[in-house]
């Protein structure tokens, strides 16, 4: 569901709509033709690509916290890795522009979970919740990196509180309501490492 520069399948089409759909009248307010009227295909033909809501539900959900993780171990790799292996507040830095990435062009997902994670199967819950805390953990490493002096407990703490922050996007008005993404996104890249300074005192 993040950006792309080609063009988006059909299935991702779907997803899309599927996701602000759900974040605007809910999982059951939602039906399965009106999903189809919005990428321009029949109800039924839905089911060329999906079994149902629910596997739209799951996909999102787990898609999103897998492309979360994934995405984090490749910025982690990245400025390790590089030619000139970078600064560990280098390293939180592209986390957090990652994560703000998610906030800002994702945000239907992050209504979705908070509303409709208990709507999963076990099974898919369970993996919803392991890809979240792989990825928090990654963040507590980091940030411990950065402030050395922050025991684990604390920075895990620190950690889901600038989510939270982060997350919030969804309740800063409607898109173009923000003073615009640039400045949005320097925000909260601000107020998040803020945020992370102020635990590690």
């Amino acid at each position: 569901m993040t950006t792309r520069t080609d063009a988006p399948t059909r299935r991702e089409q779907i997803l899309r709509e599927a996701a602000r759909l759900f974040a605007e009248r809910g999982f059951h307010g939602v039906g399965v033709d009106e999903i189809g009227a919005a990428v321009g295909i029949s109800g039924p033909g839905l089911y060329r690509h999906f079994a149902g809501k629910d596997a739209m539900l799951a996909e999102l959900l787990v898609g999103i916290s897998g492309q979360l993780l994934t995405g984090a171990k490749r910025r982690v790799q990245e400025a390790r890795e590089g030619r000139e292996a970078a600064a560990p507040g280098e390293v939180l830095d592209s986390l957090v522009e990652g994560h703000i990435d998610f906030a800002l062009d994702d945000r239907p997902l992050i209504t979705l979970h908070d509303r409709e994670l208990d709507r999963l199967r076990d099974t898919d819950r369970k993996l919803v919740r392991q890809l979240q805390r792989q990825y928090v953990e990654l963040w507590v490493e980091v940030v411990r990196e950065v402030y050395p002096g922050l025991a684990e407990p604390a920075a895990r703490s620190a950690v889901h509180s600038v989510f939270g922050l982060l997350n919030s996007t969804p309740h800063l008005g409607r898109p173009g309501a923000l003073p615009g993404r640039a400045i949005t996104a320097a925000l909260l890249h601000r107020m998040a490492r803020g945020a992370f300074a102020a635990a590690g005192e």
